[in-house]
């Protein structure tokens, strides 16, 4: 039983060691480095400058140009533009230099409120917090020939690029070489750039076509362990290659400036919670993929694909295919770009976590029930339901566990007081008092430590899946994947005026979910066998009170799922102990 006392007190010390670090100390930090990165965003904000294009082996990067750094409206009406109008984006191409470099997400917006401006993903360079995709041909040394550029004024087919209909847009080098660059898009956000070069040049020429995404100055993160923001991508060494996954802060490209990977297919691109801007090769082609980083008036991030040499005879015409996503990771949409265009692990966009296996299983059955009642609470409810029902079993062990070692107590006190000078004979005697009771001192843990995974799972798919961002649920929980936004300081905004919120280290703006919570918790604990050593008992009297504050800014999705969790519970336990009452009832008869 001291063995047993002791792993209950090293289990307590460790969460509220670890809950408290990550709450009182990482928390706080992060805080501190978003504001840092903010300051330095403004401080140094970025100026108009050329592209970092990959580059064919030997070439030389081009020199920058800096100018004075514009608002994003004023350099979209600075020049000619092609309109881009689908249901789901809308934004415009500039016929100078041809970038894909202003999007707007019409279906989402920056707070639950419907009239707050629309999520902005990419904006022109010049503007602060430039965001753009390029696509060109770079040239080995020994070519002459000029290619288009971020300089190169296009000429378009069209003044519009509608899902249904493609944009194409030519340039002719007036030296035999004409390029034209056909921009495609669907319905949702996939984009797909065919560039061609036709030479009439009277000799071969050898190019290497590119893609790339760059993104100027630092963006503000979550900076939570948990989630990845930043660049990443799929890298695969063989065609019939899964492909590894691999993740980079800013901060690990900052240091290391520079990284490659060779690649047959994959993809690569910079993500945000919610969104993505990902460079699709075809699948079979062979590519050099870069992570890099540059300080020019700032910070620049690139990401960036080089396909093998395309080699065009006199007369004759080469081309390369390249795909762009652009917009919100949406679970389905995704699941069936990877099946459509063969993208190899494309579904690890979305940040999953550990528990990959059990987090999408999670988020499909959240999903499923979604669909069918049309609220995410409701879905979340309906998962608790299912999720008590399948750890019924376990429940049951575990509460006529708990009841048996109260009984054993005095048994227990009696080995003690005999053996209390000789710890190994204690711990075989105690061992033997198990086995002769057919009582298991850790089943009662076991559907504890069984339902982290599940939580943890339901935790991400809360943070992480936009499907449920600015979900709402009934009453004053307008988003599930916020914090409950109101106080008891105010008395639940009886009080005619609003509480500052104070950050990380915010625990006295308890709102109504977390108070239910606590209190469901409570009289869970109630119901419970009270546990046989006293110091585990006092322990386990703290907890709803600690949980309470600790979790009380978590997502109100989760903390709903907790509260429901333990009412179930609570009706779970009456059941148990009605029936282990009655058998023992009938057994004592």
């Amino acid at each position: 039983m001291s063995d047993q006392k002791n792993l209950f007190i090293a289990i307590a010390i460790s969460l509220v060691v670890l809950l408290g670090f990550q709450y009182f100390y990482e928390m706080p930090r992060m805080e501190r480095q978003r504001a840092e990165q903010a300051a330095q965003a403004l401080k140094d904000a970025p100026k108009a400058g050329e592209t970092q294009a990959p580059q064919a082996p030997g070439s030389a990067a081009p020199a920058p140009a800096a100018a004075v750094p514009k608002t994003r409206e004023e350099v979209l009406s600075g020049a000619e533009r092609i309109r881009i109008a689908t249901p789901k984006v809308r934004g415009s191409i500039a016929l100078t230099g041809g970038r894909l470099d202003d999007l707007v997400l019409t279906e989402y917006r920056e707070t639950v409120d419907p009239k707050s401006p629309e999520i902005v993903l990419l904006a022109p360079a010049g503007a602060e917090h430039a965001y753009y995709a390029e696509f060109g041909w770079t040239a080995a040394p020994s070519e002459t020939a000029k290619l288009p550029d971020g300089a190169t004024v296009w000429k378009a087919d069209g003044t519009e690029l509608t899902a249904t209909k493609p944009i194409v847009l030519s340039w002719n080098n007036g030296e035999g070489l004409t390029f034209t660059r056909t921009i495609a898009i669907d319905a949702n956000y996939m984009f797909t750039v065919t560039q061609k070069v036709e030479n009439a040049s009277g000799k071969k020429v050898t190019l290497f076509p590119y893609a790339l995404v760059q993104r100027q100055g630092t963006p503000k993160t979550e900076g939570l362990y948990i989630l990845h923001e930043g660049p990443l991508g799929v890298f695969r060494d063989k065609a019939d290659s899964s492909g590894t996954l691999k993740e980079y802060s800013y901060k690990d490209v900052v240091s290391d400036k520079s990284i490659e990977f060779p690649s047959i297919g994959g993809w690569i691109g910079i993500t945000d919670k919610y969104w993505l801007t990902a460079l699709v090769p075809v699948d079979t082609a062979n590519v050099k993929a870069r992570f890099s980083h540059v300080l020019r008036d700032g910070d620049r991030y690139q990401v960036d694909l080089l396909g093998s040499a395309v080699e065009v005879e006199q007369g004759q015409s080469g081309e390369n295919v390249q795909r762009l996503f652009a917009g919100a990771k949406v679970v389905n949409l995704i699941d069936t770009y990877a099946e459509q265009y063969k993208i190899a692990r494309f579904d690890r966009a979305i940040d999953w976590g550990w528990f990959y296996f059990l987090t999408r299983p999670v988020f499909f059955c959240i999903d499923f029930f979604f669909h069918v009642f049309g609220n995410f609470g409701l879905a979340i409810l309906t998962l608790t339901i299912i999720i008590k029902f399948l750890f019924l079993p376990l429940a049951y062990k575990s509460y006529v566990s708990m009841s048996q070692m109260k009984e054993l107590q005095p048994e227990m006190m009696k080995l003690r007081e005999r053996y209390g000078d000789d710890r190994q004979k204690l711990n075989e005697e105690m061992m033997a008092l198990y086995r002769r009771s057919k009582v298991n001192p850790a089943s009662g843990c076991l559907p504890i430590l069984l339902q982290i995974p599940v939580f943890f799972s339901l935790y991400k798919v809360i943070f992480t899946t936009i499907e449920m961002r600015h979900a709402p649920f009934y009453g004053w929980i307008h988003d599930l994947s916020a914090p409950d936004p109101t106080s008891w300081i105010n008395l639940f905004g009886l009080l005619p005026f609003a509480v500052p919120h104070l950050g990380p280290l915010d625990i006295v703006n308890i709102g109504v979910w977390p108070l239910i919570m606590g209190v469901t918790m409570w009289a869970q604990m109630k119901l419970n066998p009270t546990p046989p050593d006293p110091v585990q008992a006092k322990i386990f009297s703290f907890m709803p009170i600690i949980f309470t504050f600790m979790l009380g800014k978590f997502a109100a999705g989760l903390v709903i799922y907790w509260s429901w969790n333990n009412l179930l519970s609570v009706a779970q336990q009456w059941f148990i102990m009605r029936r282990v009452a009655h058998r023992k009832k009938t057994a004592t008869s």
